[in-house]
């Protein structure tokens, strides 16, 4: 969404008064000056009256810019509760985290999304990694322009190569150019998601937009309610829902009971090697169970020097999650439906997918 452009208010200074004017004429003048000082007041006024009216549901301090609007202009922006929401903070903070391990070659690091990638310098570098290709414009531009136009190659590219994936654009180079939050994390949202980029993205985050709009002189607000982000099956496109889904949907209380009976059946084999499971969600995050798990069910020594088996950073733990999965694909298993980074990023859903397809295969084995 664009951002309208914001009017500055240049103070009044009093000009040189001829000679002949007349006393009236001073007042005159006088008075239309206040008149106009009072109109800019009333019309700011009237803007902070609107968003605090009844029919808002939340209070929200304006800047007094964004109150002097058009006949029919409208201006949107993000309720300011929607940014102290913890899923929100979780979600930027992890975009943020993602760009700089992505580009930490690149010696850049970035600390606020609006400030940092709106001139498309950034956003450039990234999309230059992560596609591994070499975007055609100019490295350092300073003019508003010639930011615009980098701005447009890199969103161009970027639409090319999400547009066969059905991917609708909820983005501008106004809008990010303009600073628009909410533009600029739909951009990375779906950058991350069709890279698949090993984070763990928050499900169901939504913000509140405050929408002004000016009809008759008059400023009327809104609230609407914008998603940025759904579950990670939906996002990262595997649309058919199995027995978990319901099962976290639906029925959390049988939660439990599944847990224990995975617990029963992993902890059967790996107590052949004096190891034992009391929590599913941490102690498969490094991929080290899964191997271990898999050459016992498949009676087999997994040779060390194939996997980590004290890993020490993401890459590693994934690494051996990723070779589990390759030992599950050799024993005949479908491919897991969870991505390796899911389980690594603590994913209960994704674990719980991986155990309840050894366990389908290998429940009856002793």
């Amino acid at each position: 969404m664009s951002s309208a452009p914001q009017l500055r208010l240049s103070p009044l200074r009093p000009t040189k008064m001829r000679k002949d004017e007349s006393f009236l004429g001073k007042l005159g003048g006088t008075l239309a000056r206040k008149k106009k000082t009072r109109e800019v007041t009333d019309l700011q006024e009237e803007g902070k009256n609107a968003i605090n009216s009844p029919m808002s549901p939340a209070s929200v301090n304006l800047h007094p810019e964004d109150t002097l609007l058009e006949e029919n202009e409208e201006r949107t922006m993000i309720d300011p509760t929607s940014k102290d929401d913890p899923k929100f903070k979780e979600l930027v903070k992890a975009l943020i985290d993602w760009i700089n391990d992505v580009l930490v070659e690149e010696r850049i690091i970035v600390k606020q999304l609006e400030e940092d990638l709106y001139d498309g310098q950034v956003l450039q570098k990234l999309l230059e990694k992560l596609a591994d290709c070499k975007l055609n414009v100019a490295e350092v531009t300073q003019s508003e322009i010639g930011q615009k136009q980098k701005l447009q190659t890199v969103l161009e590219a970027v639409h090319d190569l999400l547009r066969p994936h059905g991917w609708v654009p909820q983005w501008t180079v106004d809008a990010i150019h303009g600073k628009n939050l909410v533009a600029i994390l739909h951009l990375l949202v779906s950058l991350a998601t069709h890279f698949r980029a090993p984070i763990r993205l928050p499900e169901h985050v939504s913000v509140q937009m405050v929408v002004v709009r000016k009809r008759e002189g008059l400023l009327h607000s809104s609230h609407v309610t914008e998603e940025l982000t759904t579950t990670t099956e939906t996002m990262m496109g595997r649309f058919e829902r199995d027995a978990f889904d319901t099962l976290f949907d639906h029925a959390p209380d049988k939660l439990s009971v599944v847990k224990k009976s995975l617990i029963t059946f992993v902890n059967k084999h790996l107590n052949k090697l004096n190891l034992e499971v009391t929590e599913l969600e941490t102690q498969f995050a490094d991929g080290v169970y899964l191997v271990l798990l898999m050459g016992l069910l498949e009676d087999y020594f997994v040779p060390l020097h194939n996997f980590y088996l004290t890993p020490d950073s993401f890459d590693q733990k994934v690494h051996n999650v990723s070779f589990a999965f390759e030992l599950m694909l050799d024993g005949g298993l479908k491919k897991p439906k969870a991505r390796p980074e899911d389980v690594v990023n603590l994913d209960l859903k994704s674990t719980l997918r991986v155990l309840y397809n050894l366990f389908t295969k290998y429940k009856d084995m002793e």
